[in-house]
């Protein structure tokens, strides 16, 4: 989205709705953040870490690294979440290095005289504009350089990072009416209700199958998660129409199904209906031109 739209500030809400870390949870947190020597005077805390290093961090800064191999802000967000702002004007290289530690949740840091893998189960937050100069597709404004100027800036996000993305969401620009009057919202306890109750969901469903350690949908295997979100007839030929349509990856699939299943949480619907796919699908299509463009 263009700036000023809130892109950073909803980012930043995002703790304030996800439930405190549980005990062992905590545990984990602390000795990553202990070994990295940021513990400061041994305080602990159930809040879930949120980390939003600068766009110049180097491929170290993120992943770990340095002389005694520490851990990185990836690791430093275990169990929590790193945004990112401005996630174009990161460097290539220290994106890349991230799509490791998105699908396996741990960050392994190889040197010569270290080897050492450090936790990294983490939400990843990115906030971009559409262009360089930010305003390209709003209605009123037309960007100097033309269409190249978005598909250039866009094309510095690699194609396998996007497809590790569930959800993209074009945030529109806000209007002095909407600031003058502004809608009813909801307050973030109401929805941070709704989050613990669909967390709870997960974790009896999984402690009923016998996947131990697994406390969200996202976690779970593609094999469980074709099991838990098998669709209707009716769904299952809107998400085959759509990946045709929009040429799904094996992973691209698979995290349609996990979102629909969280979504399906999220209502209190023990099976994942055509409404629940209809909505995971629409996430992914505001991202399809950046995979084209990169």
């Amino acid at each position: 989205g263009p700036p000023g739209s809130g892109k950073s500030m909803l980012a930043a809400r995002l703790p304030s709705i996800l439930p405190p870390l549980s005990a062992a949870e905590l545990l984990e947190v602390s000795m990553v953040h202990s070994i990295a020597g940021q513990l400061s005077g041994g305080k602990l805390s159930d809040r879930r870490p949120f980390r939003t290093p600068h766009h110049s961090a180097t491929m170290a800064a993120l992943v770990g690294g340095g002389l005694r191999a520490r851990p990185g802000e990836a690791s430093l967000a275990h169990h929590g979440v790193l945004f990112l702002d401005e996630f174009p004007e990161f460097t290539p290289q220290a994106l890349d290095a991230l799509r490791q530690p998105l699908e396996g949740g741990e960050c392994v840091i190889a040197r010569a005289n270290h080897r050492v893998s450090y936790p990294a189960k983490f939400q990843l937050i990115a906030a971009m504009n559409p262009c360089r100069c930010g305003m390209a597709g709003e209605p009123g404004h037309t960007c100097a350089r033309g269409p190249r100027c978005m598909s250039d800036y866009q094309a510095r996000i690699s194609g396998p990072l996007m497809d590790r993305i569930d959800i993209r969401i074009d945030v529109p620009a806000v209007s002095a009416a909407d600031l003058i009057r502004p809608m009813a919202a909801e307050t973030s306890a109401d929805v941070a209700r709704r989050v613990a109750r669909a967390r709870e969901i997960q974790q009896e469903r999984f402690e009923s199958t016998g996947a131990k350690g697994i406390g969200t949908n996202a976690r779970c295997s593609t094999s469980m998660i074709e099991k838990l979100a098998e669709p209707d007839a009716s769904g299952l030929q809107l998400l085959r129409d759509a990946a045709e349509k929009m040429k799904f990856s094996a992973r691209g699939y698979h995290r349609v199904l996990k979102v629909a299943r969280t979504l399906a949480d999220l209502d209190g619907k023990p099976t994942v209906g055509r409404i629940h796919l209809a909505e995971a699908i629409s996430y992914r299509i505001a991202g399809e031109r950046l995979t084209a463009a990169a």
